[in-house]
């Protein structure tokens, strides 16, 4: 099934179609109508994506919290049936065998060993250390920007400001930094063997599977106590193979910074759209911390997360689900739930206490969640504070969200601004 030829974007007014569109421009501009419905119908739902892969998705709280710790659902991708395999296997091989094994794909004993490496380079001890550096790259990226709007806000901080912090978490030379091309992080957005697209897709993974090679020479070449040097170790000494270790790097490189970007964009046009809490911000920064917090509920960058699936035909929330299909937990609409959070549809800066699922949950939450924490009250507090009377330069209507799949976030954002204070 191709684009084309995919049901039409879900109207409200009409009943929920089986399976439900996860398509269109308005439901990328605005999921949470459709969601709601959904939540309000029943917990899992069959969706079907603009690839024509179809999946079950969870949509309520309680049950998309239970699916996240839910042991039965594992994440190795031989666990997918050919019906979900023929649409959704999309990175041809050898890239796939070969940076496809990270720990978004793995099931415990081998996700908790892997996930062993990582974890010490990304402790709240740590972060908190690193932070007067975080705030010298986000200033000197605001220093960068016109005196005064309008400018794309995505292109002058957004994609600049996540990989440059991730680069100093994790090791990466400036020399080898300089040369990352962000285009190369769209090889995790769909594109089908017969898609017009597809030689650019396929012309962009060899460019990283490059690039990760020259990063694993370089290691190997002038060690540091920093984690891209442990790793080639720990593949040196036979504690990773080649292929888990390429795989980690391509998810720390891809995985490590998108979504910090996205969800930049996606708490600004929250903050535009409710000019009293952007001003309420602006005059009390200690408020940073619960606001980050209730940014990431109300309009989560992570908005769907990756394939889960049930060995054997299962039930899930009451409904089958047949051995091998995908499984998907919609985390926008569980941060929406009305039974879980008074008033979801507000954006309310003191929100206390908020459980919210933007990082996931159980074994698979996210490594750097403190990491992705603290750029974001970096980025979100110095934005603020030193473009006064900032705002959009667009009409609400006119912003672009990204086609991605699973994320949210817009690759433009114009803003206009008073002026530049310096820092």
């Amino acid at each position: 099934m191709t684009l084309q030829e995919q049901p039409p974007a879900v109207d409200d007014a009409e009943a929920l179609p089986d399976p439900v569109p996860l398509t269109g421009c308005p439901y990328k501009s605005n999921p949470y109508p459709l969601y709601e419905r959904m939540r309000e119908a029943g917990p899992v739902h069959r969706v079907v994506f603009p690839s024509g892969v179809q999946a079950w998705l969870v949509t309520g709280y309680e049950a998309a919290h239970a699916a996240l710790n839910d042991d039965r659902l594992g994440k190795n991708h031989d666990r997918g049936n050919d019906r979900w395999r023929a649409r959704a296997s999309i990175m041809p091989e050898p890239q796939h065998s070969q940076l496809q094994v990270h720990l978004l794909h793995q099931d415990p004993p081998k996700h908790t060993r892997m996930r062993r490496f990582v974890t010490d380079a990304f402790t709240p001890r740590r972060i908190e250390s690193l932070l007067p550096r975080f705030q010298e790259l986000a200033d000197a990226l605001v220093d960068a920007l016109p005196a005064s709007g309008p400018v794309d806000l995505v292109s002058g901080f957004a994609t600049h400001f996540p990989f440059q912090v991730l680069a100093e978490v994790i090791g990466l030379p400036a020399e080898l930094a300089a040369r990352f091309d962000r285009d190369w992080g769209k090889v995790v957005q769909p594109v089908g063997p017969t898609d017009p697209g597809r030689p650019a897709y396929e012309a962009r993974l060899h460019g990283l599977q490059s690039y990760i090679a020259e990063v694993v020479t370089h290691k190997r070449e002038h060690w540091e106590d920093d984690l891209l040097s442990r790793l080639v170790v720990a593949r040196d000494r036979g504690k990773l193979s080649q292929e888990e270790l390429d795989s980690m790097i391509f998810q720390l490189l891809v995985a490590g910074q998108e979504p910090v970007t996205n969800q930049i964009t996606t708490a600004l046009i929250a903050l535009f759209r409710h000019p009293a809490a952007l001003d309420r911000l602006r005059h009390d920064p200690a408020l940073l911390p619960r606001a980050v917090e209730e940014l990431l509920r109300y309009d989560s960058a992570f908005e769907l997360t990756t394939w889960r699936f049930f060995a054997e035909d299962s039930d899930l929330n009451g409904t089958e689900v047949p051995a091998g299909d995908s499984v998907i937990v919609s985390l926008c609409a569980a941060n929406r739930d009305p039974r879980r959070f008074e008033k979801p549809n507000e954006l309310d800066l003191e929100r206390n206490p908020n459980p919210h699922l933007a990082f996931g949950h159980g074994i698979h939450f996210c490594p750097g969640a403190a990491l992705a924490r603290a750029e974001l009250r970096i980025a979100l507090g110095t934005l603020i504070a030193r473009l006064p009377g900032l705002h959009l330069a667009i009409p609400d209507e006119d912003i672009q969200w990204s086609p991605a799949v699973l994320g949210r976030g817009t690759n433009q954002l114009p803003v206009d601004y008073d002026q530049r204070v310096r820092g």
